[in-house]
């Protein structure tokens, strides 16, 4: 009767015919690992760890009456526990039969002790972190196991994802979309290795990440011990804020930091766990911190001389252009109200595409090598450019011959490649507050709508040329993205991938009221199917979230459909597939080289999606593609809409 109160009783098997005489097997009695063996016509209950490395003993076999562990050898009692000549053996517990069924009873678990982990994953969950896209693993399981507890009380939501680059890639694009970072979460080695990829797109994009990694035992770090990596030292240059937890950290204050440094330098930061520390108890008066009074307004206010030097150039300006930038998103009604003042069109950045519609009477498209001749045109003849949020990057080429003045919340990013004549510090809402007081009845500008609309007139009239090009080898991308035109839902969020998809979607996807997430100054293929994960974390069932892929970059994430899959994403997945690396052929030819190792052999991606359990269909000709795409947009779940194209057609 002392054994009933002290034990509670586990079902581990529903018929004992499961467990042969002579075997062993691993069994779970609520979270107790159990080795359940069948010898001599008895069941039997052992610890399953092996008490040398904790191997486990479920794994192993009984051989001349032994128990054997699997790791070093080591013999057991399979009855006892106790290894023949020695001392060391394993808790042995108390099994009973009822009805062919098999019972093992264990102690009732102590009520959970609040741990390290636990206070740092709270402290993530106030600053309002509760999106986390992983892989759970050996080296991170007591930080996996606070979250669980937070996400089974609704706190926060971890994606299980089938490659980390992908976690990190997804909590970019979160980033990217919101301004507030999500986490990537990785074990030690090559786990976290696998996220850098992603997370310096994240750096360089200037986009706010939280990676988390596991880590091996402090004790070995250093020693080449498996799977380790000194993560600190490796993270050095990608990550702003990069620390280990220590036994002694102040756990709660070390998070806030992590998250207030990428909220406020738009940048990655990087806390990685021993494995020791995770489980590690709390000492009694540490409790996680929230974010109340820990940020301050960033409503910065530009300095008068800049004002004044900006305002004298735009009251002398006839024909100013204003350039809009990724950096610049958060403010783009306030830009576009004052282009509207200006009389003045408005071009965006690749980055910042879609900031203002291709159907606004100022609206001039994309600038630079993805863009459109509208843009380069009111660029050239342009008398001031006024740059909002832009960093001046090759592929834009914003040119320095023209007068410029450039605002941006990032002193460091004014002036940052060439000397422009008015560098304007501030917060770009309030900026334009200042800017629109100081110049009310001093506009002297020309009215450049009619000229808007007329070069949009040309534009229109040579696309219309360029949809007849047809070929035997594929579907033309100008009539993929002309299609999309008339279809994608205006409230859409896109995410692009990179290559010559990306340069035909930024010259011919005319957007409405769509936003739209990129790999920028990394420009690294793969980015759009877990950027579309992160896109989804973000919306939810309230936006339609579309990826748009070349076959060479969809390759490189191509499980993560299963991924869409398993947690009911109902994302978009368009493949533009031409068989080849087709923008490096381009580059190859473009160098005077040979045409070298670009040619591709995929699978057929919409059966490939099938088999992953999303819909997915494939068209050949250029007659059955607006009723496929139609097909898919109304798939109320995961779709790939595979489209077979011409390299040459873009």
């Amino acid at each position: 009767m002392e054994i009933s109160k002290k034990i509670i009783w586990y079902k581990v098997l529903s018929n004992k015919n499961e467990l042969p005489e002579g075997r062993v097997k691993t069994v779970t009695a609520n979270h107790k690992g159990i080795c359940l063996t069948h010898f001599k016509g008895k069941f039997s209950a052992l610890d399953n760890r092996c008490p040398h490395q904790g191997g486990p003993l479920g794994e192993g076999s009984i051989e001349n009456g032994l128990l054997r562990c699997p790791w070093h050898g080591w013999d057991f009692d399979p009855c006892t526990g106790n290894p023949p000549g020695y001392d060391d053996g394993v808790q042995t517990f108390p099994v009973k039969e009822e009805n062919d069924a098999i019972f093992v009873g264990v102690e009732k678990e102590v009520a959970h002790e609040t741990t390290v982990s636990d206070i740092m994953v709270e402290t993530m969950i106030n600053w309002g972190v509760t999106k986390v896209f992983g892989m759970v693993g050996h080296s991170n399981l007591g930080f996996a196991d606070a979250m669980r507890r937070q996400e089974e009380k609704g706190n926060l939501n971890f994606y299980g994802i089938r490659h980390e680059g992908a976690a990190a890639f997804a909590a970019s694009a979160y980033g990217k979309l919101t301004g507030k970072p999500a986490a990537c979460f990785s074990i030690a080695g090559p786990g976290a290795t696998n996220m850098y990829t992603g997370m310096w797109d994240a750096k360089v994009d200037r986009a706010p990440l939280l990676a988390l990694t596991g880590q091996v035992a402090t004790q070995v770090v250093g020693t080449g011990n498996f799977q380790e990596v000194d993560l600190v030292q490796g993270f050095s240059t990608v990550a702003q804020f990069n620390h280990r937890v220590q036994k002694d950290s102040k756990h709660a204050e070390l998070m806030s930091l992590a998250i207030k440094h990428a909220l406020l330098k738009r940048d990655v930061s990087h806390l990685t766990f021993p494995d020791e520390i995770q489980e590690q108890k709390v000492k009694p008066n540490e409790t996680a911190q929230t974010p109340k009074n820990r940020i301050t307004s960033l409503e910065i206010a530009p300095p008068i001389e800049a004002v004044n030097d900006a305002i004298r150039l735009i009251k002398n300006a006839k024909r100013p252009v204003i350039i809009l930038g990724h950096g610049a998103r958060e403010h783009k009604k306030s830009v576009v109200k004052f282009a509207e003042n200006l009389n003045a069109v408005v071009v965006t950045t690749f980055k910042g595409k879609g900031l203002i519609a291709d159907s606004h009477p100022l609206g001039g498209g994309v600038l630079g090598r993805s863009g459109t001749p509208i843009a380069s045109w009111f660029m050239n003849e342009a008398d001031l450019l006024i740059v909002f949020g832009a960093s001046f990057s090759n592929h834009t080429g914003i040119t320095p011959k023209k007068p410029i003045i450039q605002i941006d919340f990032d002193p460091l990013a004014l002036s940052k490649f060439h000397q422009v004549e008015v560098a304007v510090w501030g917060e770009i809402s309030r900026t334009l507050d200042i800017f629109n007081s100081e110049l009310k009845g001093h506009i002297n500008t020309i009215d450049q709508r009619p000229e808007n609309a007329e070069r949009w007139k040309i534009w229109k009239v040579e696309k219309a040329k360029r949809l007849l090009e047809t070929s035997d080898k594929g579907i033309s991308s100008i009539v993929v993205f002309e299609t999309m035109n008339k279809l994608t839902p205006e409230n859409a969020v896109m995410c692009v991938d990179v290559g010559n998809n990306a340069y035909s979607f930024g010259r011919y996807f005319e957007p409405t009221n769509q936003d739209f997430l990129m790999s920028g100054y990394l420009g690294s293929i793969g980015f759009a199917l877990p950027a579309a994960i992160g896109a989804w974390a973000a919306v939810g069932n309230s936006r339609p979230v579309i990826a748009v892929a070349g076959d060479g970059g969809v390759c490189q994430y191509l499980a993560e459909i299963t991924t869409l899959v398993k947690y009911n994403m109902p994302v978009k997945l368009i493949i533009l597939n031409n068989n080849e690396l087709g923008k490096i052929s381009k580059e190859q030819r473009a160098g005077q080289l040979d045409v070298w190792k670009t040619s591709l052999s995929n699978p057929n991606f919409a059966e490939f999606a099938r088999s992953c359990g999303a819909w997915g269909k494939r068209v050949e000709n250029q007659d059955d593609l607006e009723t496929a795409m139609k097909e898919l947009y109304k798939q109320p779940n995961a779709g790939v809409l595979e489209i077979m194209t011409d390299v040459n057609l873009i």
